[in-house]
């Protein structure tokens, strides 16, 4: 069965390599001359007096390095990248920020500010690349009240993570009370061409949510706002400043598909779904697998999901008997923090299977194609249907390190996790379940 957990490490790094963003966007931004095709648009670069770049999120670096390579060699730009860390080789022209993430910093703040004074000296003449990626939202922030602090804002981050609202109801506060979130981007430089290139970790018609939608009509509304904020008792829970701002009725709506602001705007799905799950059902295809792709279990609790999945693969390896099988799947599980451990939603997933699969020829790994899978330092972990005989020989209780929230721990001893460092990548989170195939009985009858 190691052999398994071999070939699911190689599908993996295998898929990485597919999803290389410089090298994906040279392959969609297709150039001719002085024509560039952005999606279903295509744009005359000559037409334009000057290009501004506004990058941010986890793959921000990778994405102003695939602008620059796409654009090379005779177009130039200034611009804006907002990123975790920064860059190892910096693109000429482009200011980087070390910005905060999961929650806003200093940095954060101050992205937004330069964005802001880049975008709004932007004219009908200017062409304005938006280079957007997962964890956005805390990567730029500069709420609207201008009373406010960026120890309020980080308590407003707090409040919405901790009081039980999902991420959609989280995006829409956000949005309503940010100066660069749900469409506010695109307004601040309502004259200039804008194009928003996306490499999106959130699901198909669900583009909005991407970094909270800067460069997007927002489709939620201040009532919206009311509803969440009553429904999760935020209210006392918000920092006083915003409490006042929202109590005197200074929430502005966010702009919708009407705006102005979107009248030369456009939006183009560089890396998504799709280009996450055909290379890796390719990779798996190639080493013998009959594969199967799933999308069912996005958001589901972490148990939930593994029950399906791993029901779904013992159902493909029923059909196709005598085949070695496989199921692939992205998206997010649901794994509430339960403990002060170390690990994420990815090596939770893998520990809530190691009792399921246990004695079986079944492999599983799930890793995050960011490389970073919660507050842990890898992308996630793996485990076959030995894991659990090994741990209990090592005097290991998946039960306790699930409990405590200490998936990483448990597979860092077992040598069981997926580390890649960051890959400045940030599509979904990807699931690689395999199954040997199964031989027939073997019947002896003995003569008497």
């Amino acid at each position: 069965m190691a052999e398994l957990k071999q070939l699911a490490r190689q599908i993996f790094h295998e898929t990485l390599a597919a999803i290389d963003i410089p090298a994906t966007m040279q392959r969609k931004l297709r150039r001719q001359g002085t024509r560039i095709v952005c999606g279903e648009k295509t744009l005359d670069l000559k037409e334009f007096g000057k290009i501004r770049v506004v990058a941010m999120g986890k793959a921000a670096h990778a994405m102003a390095e695939g602008l620059a390579l796409s654009l090379a060699p005779f177009v130039g730009f200034e611009g804006v990248v907002a990123a975790p860390s920064l860059p190892k080789k910096a693109v000429p022209g482009l200011k980087y920020f070390s910005a905060g993430h999961p929650v806003p910093n200093e940095e954060s703040w101050k992205a937004a500010e330069a964005i802001l004074a880049l975008l709004r000296k932007c004219d009908k003449k200017t062409l304005v690349f938006f280079l957007l990626s997962g964890g956005g939202s805390s990567l730029v922030e500069l709420p609207l009240d201008p009373k406010e602090t960026l120890e309020d804002v980080r308590q407003l981050y707090k409040a919405l993570v901790t009081c039980g609202a999902n991420i959609d109801e989280i995006n829409t506060v956000r949005r309503h009370v940010s100066a660069v979130k749900g469409g506010r981007l695109a307004a601040a430089a309502v004259e200039a061409t804008k194009v928003t290139l996306a490499v999106s970790d959130v699901p198909v018609g669900k583009e909005s949510a991407l970094a909270s939608g800067p460069t997007l009509p927002d489709p939620t509304t201040i009532e919206d706002v009311e509803r969440v904020i009553k429904a999760y008792s935020l209210s006392g829970k918000l920092p006083p400043a915003l409490q006042r701002w929202i109590h005197d009725g200074k929430m502005q709506e966010t702009p919708k598909a009407s705006d102005p602001a979107f009248r030369k705007s456009y939006f183009s799905l560089t890396l998504g779904m799709d280009d996450l799950l055909h290379p890796a059902h390719h990779a798996t295809e190639a080493l013998g697998f009959v594969t199967c792709c799933d999308n069912s279990t996005d958001d589901w609790p972490v148990e939930k999901a593994a029950d399906a999945l791993l029901g779904q693969l013992e159902e493909l390896r029923a059909i196709h008997h005598g085949h070695r099988v496989a199921l692939i799947a992205d998206g997010e599980v649901s794994s509430p923090v339960t403990g002060d451990g170390v690990g994420g939603r990815n090596s939770a997933f893998v520990l809530a299977c190691v009792e399921k699969i246990a004695g079986k020829k079944v492999a599983v790994l799930s890793a995050g194609t960011d490389g970073v899978d919660g507050n842990s330092s890898g992308a996630g972990a793996l485990a076959d249907g030995e894991t659990l005989r090994r741990a209990r020989e090592a005097g290991l209780d998946p039960r306790d390190f699930f409990r405590r929230s200490d998936a990483f721990t448990f597979f860092s001893k077992l040598g069981d996790t997926v580390l890649t460092g960051p890959t400045g990548n940030n599509l979904r989170d990807l699931r690689i379940l395999l199954a040997e195939r199964e031989l027939p009985a073997i019947t002896m009858s003995f003569a008497r």
